[in-house]
């Protein structure tokens, strides 16, 4: 008997065709997605956006969990502890992620999770519009007049904010006074209402205040301008400290690579396949002053380590490192 290829071939296109758009897990139960910061600020902003864009793929709700405390350890450490059947995840900043366990926090690394990241946040340095500081040389003025004395409202060690009032004033050689807060927005609403001068905390925690003008943007902590929706260009430091640069600073979902592969398996593809082209996601960051960039796996992973990276350092020069950087796998730069 005498058998062509072309009915095999027809029948395996019609199996393929059959798959799932994506891998087999099917969540049979709401996911825990815990936000390690306040309400409000960039982290729980951007998750509910990607974990309602998630929702339409898994076909499961999504709870956003808030857990506050210690620069978002708290939260974080939950969720690696929490049962490793795929149904509780984290969120945040990857410089925080990544930099735990040198702050003495949690033992735990960035190779530890599967990386899903959404958009890439910048820091602002904006004061009250109150203050007598107009442009950034006069507020580096202040500090350097006052040192110690300008109040600077940040979510915490760890936190973005903090990364980049300690990048400003290792750069311009300034102390500050560290005003800490649960979260990213709280801190906003600090130096919107004049309960602090300044706040460092990224564009979309500071975008409704600086949109409301309680809030004078300086400068955004980058080399590179910044362009707001509703406000303008606001100039990078980079023109007022010259050679000035910090890494991108990524953000997105967080899930131990200890869950079931199926789990992983399946956000890879949402990732590889819908993530990339997201509307709502885009949105967003268009709206929030961020930058669009969902990426997961070994592209994630290398993206993220620059501020991993960067931060581990300038905090092990501050004195303020618990584990030399360089014994847990982050070289010197």
């Amino acid at each position: 008997m005498k058998f062509t290829r072309r009915p095999v071939f027809a029948l395996m296109l019609a199996a393929l065709l059959a798959t799932p758009a994506f891998a087999q897990w099917k969540p049979t139960k709401p996911i825990t997605l815990i936000v390690p910061w306040a309400p409000g600020g960039s982290t729980d902003q951007v998750t509910r956006v990607t974990a309602a864009e998630l929702e339409k793929h898994l076909g499961q709700k999504i709870i956003i969990l808030n857990q506050p405390g210690a620069s978002g350890s708290v939260g974080t450490k939950n969720a690696l502890e929490a049962a490793k059947d795929g149904y509780t995840w984290t969120a945040g900043g990857a410089k925080d992620l990544g930099n735990y366990k040198v702050l003495g926090m949690i033992d735990t690394s960035i190779k530890d999770w599967n990386l899903y990241l959404n958009v890439a946040h910048v820091a602002v340095i904006g004061v009250n519009a109150d203050t007598p500081y107009k442009t950034m040389p006069d507020l580096i003025k202040a500090m350097k007049e006052k040192p110690g004395s300008v109040s600077v409202a940040t979510a915490g060690v760890n936190s973005s904010g903090h990364a980049a009032i300690e990048a400003l004033a290792r750069a311009a050689g300034v102390t500050y006074k560290h005003v800490t807060y649960d979260g990213g927005a709280p801190a906003a609403v600090a130096a919107g209402s004049g309960e602090t001068q300044v706040t460092t905390q990224l564009a979309a925690e500071q975008t409704d205040m600086i949109r409301a003008k309680k809030i004078r943007p300086l400068a955004v902590v980058s080399d590179k301008p910044l362009e707001m929706e509703g406000v303008g260009t606001v100039p990078p430091l980079s023109q007022f400290i010259p050679g000035f640069k910090d890494p991108i600073n990524y953000f997105g979902i967080f899930v131990p690579k200890s869950v079931p592969a199926e789990v992983t398996q399946t956000l890879d593809k949402i990732w590889a396949t819908e993530m990339v082209k997201n509307a709502a996601l885009r949105t967003y960051a268009q709206s929030r002053g961020a930058m669009f960039a969902p990426m997961h796996g070994a592209e994630a992973q290398t993206a993220v380590f620059p501020a991993i990276q960067a931060y581990a350092w300038t905090q092990h020069a501050a004195g303020k490192a618990k584990v030399s950087p360089d014994t847990v796998g982050i070289p010197k730069p």
